[in-house]
């Protein structure tokens, strides 16, 4: 088994320890553990201070499972919390790994959804997330990719890096068709619900409400606490479930409690949690819209419908690392498009994790693109 390098965190380690302005996170404005226990009573602060660091249950705590059942409208034994959507992902992926089977995946997209399949001898098949269809996903070119040997797909709305979203009535459709094909259906929800209705993003439903989807969550993104590193699956079918719970006792056993707790309380506060995601993501993608259109002879883009990336892209065409470095220079940390195996020209950019400093960033980032787009006509 050889796992191929993870360019993402290369790139992030390289830099984001000397930078001023991260606007290559993918996550919300930062929580402090203080901030996430003043949102709960006396009672609940003080089970945390006095929790018992010990094993948990390998489904999940039990508290934490109903609080996750509610939002997701589901019944508790529904939920199986894991180690964050990377251990959801590891858990699914092992448990396709059969002989001459196929996943379907989106490309670009996140590192692991390619290389945990590649790596376990998958075959994988990817369906592209283009710009020239406005970052749609195109289902007929999924059912396309789709054979006897395909075992699951998988689409991540709102996508990541893009902020692409697909419709109720589109998950409806392809939905109905992976249950036919006796194929599993695997939606990744980690930036569920953060929705842009300025740019057509009108909120869709958890796919938790569809009886033969897997959905995966977290509370990295849309909840914006990555350091408690918690997150669930929604399964309807038992059977699968108790797959996924024999494969978590090889691979983590359980959470650790304290982030469990946490994590209970951040759920039951969500609309505190998830508001202030939403809050910051609107304001802040209402100036990148205005940075966009003063830079649209450099730089092109199509504005996300959801999540808390966007995914530009140079209009010259080139590979973005070398604009991507030069931004570092100057402080300002964005990713380059090959780490999410998507075209070189485009770039990640993060639009919720940096606050009240945002139009600072913006600010130095319009003079490295006057810088970059000065020094590309002097050589012309």
């Amino acid at each position: 088994m050889q796992l191929k390098p993870f360019l993402l965190d290369i790139w992030l380690d390289s830099y984001e320890h000397n930078i001023e302005f991260n606007l290559a996170a993918s996550t919300g404005p930062c929580w402090t553990l203080n901030e996430i226990l003043n949102l709960a009573g006396e009672e609940e602060r003080q089970r945390f201070l006095n929790q018992n660091l010990v094993y948990g249950r390998v489904a999940g705590a039990e508290g934490l499972r109903a609080a996750i059942a509610e939002m997701q409208g589901v019944e508790v034994g529904a939920v199986q919390v894991v180690n964050g959507a990377s251990e959801a992902l590891l858990v699914l992926m092992w448990l396709a790994a059969e002989p001459g089977a196929n996943v379907i995946l989106p490309q670009p997209g996140f590192a692991t959804f390619s290389a945990l399949p590649e790596s376990l001898g998958l075959e994988t098949r990817f369906y592209k997330v283009r710009r020239e269809n406005q970052f749609r996903i195109d289902i007929e070119e999924i059912r396309k990719l789709a054979d006897g040997n395909t075992k699951l797909i998988l689409v991540n709305s709102p996508h990541h890096p893009t902020g692409a979203t697909m419709s109720d009535e589109e998950l409806d459709i392809l939905h109905e068709f992976t249950s036919r094909r006796g194929i599993q259906l695997v939606i990744d929800e980690v930036y569920h619900p953060i929705f842009h209705p300025m740019y057509q993003g009108s909120a869709t439903k958890s796919a938790a409400r569809l009886a033969h989807a897997t959905v995966i969550q977290d509370f990295s993104k849309a909840f914006a606490l990555p350091g408690i590193r918690t997150g669930w699956i929604v399964e309807h079918d038992a059977k699968r479930r108790e797959r996924y719970w024999n494969a978590r006792a090889y691979f983590s056993v359980s959470n650790n409690p304290a982030a469990e707790m946490l994590a209970e309380i951040a759920m039951r506060h969500r609309d505190s949690v998830l508001g202030r995601t939403q809050e910051t993501a609107s304001k802040n993608l209402r100036l990148l819209d205005s940075f966009m259109a003063a830079h649209r002879e450099t730089l092109g883009w199509i504005p996300p419908r959801g999540g808390m990336t966007a995914f530009p892209w140079l209009v010259s065409g080139e590979n973005s690392r070398a604009f991507c470095q030069a931004a570092a220079e100057q402080g300002i940390l964005l990713v380059p498009g090959d780490c999410f195996e998507g075209d070189p020209a485009h770039f990640r950019l993060g639009f919720a994790a940096v606050t009240e400093k945002f139009p600072e960033a913006l600010e130095r980032l319009g003079r490295v693109v006057k810088s970059w787009s000065a020094t590309k006509m002097a050589k012309v």
